[in-house]
């Protein structure tokens, strides 16, 4: 079913055969943002432009804070693999899967008055708030399948299969690439044919999803009810999954509020940031691929209660992250100007994206601690210290900007880059005391 019970190998090359994969699956997320963008940037429309940029940020907000399912799940399922505990790995999915449904569906009945308050609040131009409430009013039924997708790449995540991760992860982008390009660039249906492309593709991997795990658990797949609502259980399972969302919730806060200040200076500014975030956004997800190798095997080194294993895991996901922030780094410098104009027609929304890009490319040096500490810190289901510590960062973030508030979105971008090395910093210092506490 994936790596094998009991105490994690802890080797480079199982901690890659996890991570590329990881990186990989990763990667496609942000692409479901950038084939909306390009398709609609190729309108040359900069009020279109920044529609899809705040209404896809209103789902980053949505979905990303119900997504800490996928980093509950991966932690849980990794301690019950540790544990040898076959009834527990079954179990997990199935509560992870309960949530998902009952969220998605709480999410369509109340998306008209969170949507009205989101668009005023963000202060966006008539013309881009009236095209983002299309986008919006449409992809929110794709809720239910989009945070299940999350729940089931978490459990894929705690099991070791991050190969079967990234098909489904494929097949998502691929089925949003095709059914996006067809309906806006040919069928002519505008912001809301990216909208349709979006709900088409997370139902695909849903079905795809729940196949594959069938298949994963063999004739065994059957879990009782009883089970599934174990009292004590779930208390675990909305404990670690509550403190991860509210975690989540904070920073997608500060990305909101990112946008919202772009949105304040005019719509080229929010349609340049909203190009410049999404190619950053890849190369995150990208090297988030070893942050999800260090959730695997971290989690499973807990639940075996092997000291040794997790912290070789720990030292593993330090240095591969940074072994490939640098470069990452580098090639937003070299190759990011290239990819501005492949996303954007619009000559006035290339040149600002062009002059912040160089601040941009140093999101990946200056955040990949973050990333692998959220790894390990998931793993461990230490959710409650992710929280907290989530805090002061943002608090971080808000002191930046208000005393670089007069450098405009120059003063953003500083914040920005301060608060996600932050982030990196407060969970560093604050991990021996957990591992101490972990195995005593």
């Amino acid at each position: 079913m994936g790596a094998a019970a009991g105490r994690a190998d802890v080797t480079h090359r199982r901690f890659l055969a996890i991570a590329l994969p990881a990186t990989l699956a990763q990667m496609t997320t942000p692409l479901l943002g950038l084939i909306a963008t390009g398709a609609i940037g190729r309108l040359g429309d900069a009020a279109l432009l920044g529609a899809v940029a705040v209404g896809a940020l209103l789902f980053d907000f949505v979905f990303w804070v119900f997504g800490s399912l996928r980093m509950g799940t991966a932690g849980l399922t990794a301690q019950a693999l540790g544990r040898g505990d076959a009834a527990e790995i079954r179990a997990v999915l199935a509560r992870a899967l309960a949530i998902s449904v009952a969220i998605g569906l709480a999410i369509i009945v109340v998306h008209v008055p969170v949507g009205h308050f989101a668009f005023t609040a963000m202060g966006t131009s008539e013309a881009v708030s009236a095209a983002a409430w299309v986008y919006f009013s449409v992809r929110i039924f794709a809720a239910p399948f989009a945070i299940g997708n999350f729940a089931i790449l978490g459990w894929l995540v705690g099991i070791a299969r991050t190969d079967v991760g990234l098909g489904l992860q494929v097949l998502i982008a691929a089925v949003n690439a095709l059914a996006t390009v067809l309906l806006v660039l040919y069928w002519d249906f505008g912001i809301a044919g990216a909208a349709i492309a979006n709900v088409l593709a997370e139902v695909a991997g849903s079905v795809a999803g729940l196949a594959c795990a069938r298949l994963l658990l063999g004739r065994d797949w059957r879990t009782p009810w009883s089970r599934i609502v174990e009292r004590a259980r779930l208390i675990e399972t909305v404990a670690v999954n509550s403190d991860i969302m509210i975690r989540t919730g904070l920073l997608m806060l500060v990305l909101l509020f990112f946008t919202a200040q772009g949105a304040r200076h005019d719509d080229v500014t929010l349609a340049a940031n909203a190009v410049l975030y999404n190619i950053v956004m890849v190369t995150a997800f990208f090297l988030d691929g070893f942050s999800t190798a260090a959730e695997q095997i971290c989690g499973q080194s807990i639940g075996a209660r092997d000291r040794t294993g997790f912290r070789r895991a720990v030292n593993l996901v330090l240095f591969w992250g940074f072994a490939f922030a640098l470069p990452a780094s580098l090639a937003l410098i070299f190759g990011g100007g290239a990819i501005i104009d492949l996303l954007a027609a619009n000559e006035a929304v290339r040149q600002v994206a062009r002059d912040f890009l160089p601040m941009a490319a140093l999101t990946p040096l200056l955040g990949v601690a973050a990333f692998a500490y959220d790894g390990i810190y998931a793993g461990s289901t230490w959710a409650r210290d992710m929280r907290n510590l989530m805090l002061p960062a943002v608090g971080l973030f808000f002191l930046v900007w208000w005393l670089t508030l007069q450098l405009g979105n120059t003063g953003l971008w500083i914040a920005y880059l301060t608060f996600m090395a932050g982030r990196g910093v407060f969970q560093a210092l604050r991990m021996p005391a957990l591992v101490r506490r972990s195995f005593p």
